[in-house]
């Protein structure tokens, strides 16, 4: 194994560590949520400082290597794909955090009839998920696994799309639901982010492992 080669997989280990950090993180929200558990959500809220140092290390790192060794192809692609995910990382840590604020700053529970109506606890599940999968596609470089994020993140967006109506519908039948409706609703739209944050990610496995710039392809097809 040569030097970059070794440089190279000692990023993929670092980039691997970081994704499981935010996983943890937005489990640890989830459960935050689920169970009013406030200690939990200040957890979330300290560990948020190791998710940006993993940022700015992975970002030092990499910028250490193409200085170093000029790389190629699919070593290149591999740093540039890194790049965009450690960036997508990190604001999926920002979400856990905004998350576990809410929680924080709220004095009671939040009314868990909500939760079913919104389908919160299912977008949270599927939100989880498809960030794992996205870990191991990397990890494994499996871009039909990565392809297989994009449909999943569609379940995301219909919530996020019913969710004003049901969230009105709530505040219509009882109006003192309305501060918790609003706090579900934003974190509704906060998982939303997340789904799209890990589609970007899906698109930079395939960019390293394939040499197929899926953006590009979607501006083509849009102008068609």
């Amino acid at each position: 194994m040569t030097q970059l080669e070794t440089e190279i997989q000692a990023i993929k280990i670092e980039v691997v560590s970081m994704w499981n950090l935010v996983e943890s993180q937005l489990q640890k929200s989830r459960t935050a949520m689920l169970h009013f558990d406030r200690d939990l959500a200040r957890e979330v809220v300290l560990k948020e400082k190791r998710v940006n140092a993993f940022e700015l290390k992975l970002d030092r790192d990499c910028e250490n290597i193409f200085a170093l060794y000029c790389p190629v192809a699919i070593d290149l692609r591999f740093l540039l794909a890194v790049l965009k995910i450690n960036n997508n990382l990190e604001r999926i840590g920002d979400i856990a955090e905004g998350i576990a604020k809410y929680i924080i700053e709220s004095v009671t529970d939040f009314d868990h009839a909500l939760y079913a109506k919104t389908e919160l606890m299912r977008m949270f599940d599927d939100s989880i998920s498809i960030l794992a999968d996205a870990r191991i596609a990397f990890e494994k470089e499996d871009t039909i696994l990565a392809r297989s994020i994009f449909k999943r993140d569609e379940v995301l967006d219909t919530i996020n799309r019913n969710a004003i109506d049901r969230i009105a519908e709530c505040i219509q039948e009882d109006i003192t639901a309305m501060k918790d409706a609003l706090y579900i609703l934003s974190i509704i739209r906060k998982l939303e982010r997340v789904g799209d944050q890990t589609k970007n990610m899906a698109e930079e496995i395939i960019f390293f492992v394939e040499a197929k710039v899926l953006k590009h392809q979607k501006e083509s097809t849009g102008k068609n």
